[in-house]
């Protein structure tokens, strides 16, 4: 082997070693994050990257341009304990996002104990309800006042594009698929991800004033 070619040799291997010392910073600066629980999270560092699941408390969230922010507690504890996590997330909101609904967190805390959330995951069990003793929309709509502000049930067809985030005045429309009827939707908890454009729903709630309902219960049609 000629100098010329050992130079080379030293030079390849040289570049070898840097690019691995390169990937193995990069994959220690990015190791997996921590699993704990809602109850664990709030003793770990600052410094700490976390995983946490918890149930997201009743109205506990707030939407302010883009940035989330809401609270979380173990599923087996008591939701009125101090025993939550509050939760910072500049990601935007999704659909399956509400009350309720189990969202897995990762990230880190800051000096104020706020996990701040890098990625987070909403999952929502689907629920399946029968039609049946349900109404129509245009069987709903044609008692007029007489149901306002009265629990009853209404199925439909979820209106395709019409699905919104939690905070928005309209949840989703959904359509009578005989008359043609739309009726807007209020809803603040979760919905279940198996939701989407076209999906057949049997809604609890309420008929307001407005003409809009406020639905406490969101199912897909069994």
């Amino acid at each position: 082997m000629n100098t010329k070619t050992k130079r080379r040799m030293i030079v390849v291997t040289g570049i070898i070693v840097i690019v691995a010392v390169i990937v193995l910073a990069v994959v220690g600066g990015s190791s997996a994050a921590k699993t704990v629980s809602v109850a664990e999270a709030r003793t770990v560092t600052s410094d700490t990257k976390i995983q946490v699941t918890g149930n997201v408390v009743d109205n506990s969230f707030e939407i302010d341009k883009n940035m989330l922010t809401f609270e979380i507690y173990d599923s087996a504890a008591d939701p009125a304990a101090s025993n939550t996590l509050h939760v910072r997330y500049d990601g935007g909101v999704s659909a399956t996002f509400g009350n309720e609904v189990t969202a897995i967190c990762t990230g880190k805390k800051d000096a104020s104990g706020v996990l701040i959330c890098s990625e987070l995951v909403t999952k929502c069990p689907s629920k399946y309800e029968s039609a049946d003793g349900s109404l129509s929309i245009a069987d709903l709509l044609g008692y007029g006042e007489s149901v306002i502000d009265k629990p009853v049930k209404v199925h439909g067809i979820v209106k395709a594009g019409s699905i919104g985030t939690v905070e928005a005045d309209q949840r989703f429309i959904i359509q009578d698929d005989e008359s043609g009827q739309e009726l807007r939707i209020k809803f603040q908890d979760a919905l279940a991800d198996k939701i989407a454009d076209g999906s057949e729903v049997v809604l609890t709630g309420s008929l307001s004033a407005d003409g809009s309902f406020t639905a406490t219960v969101v199912a897909l049609e069994a």
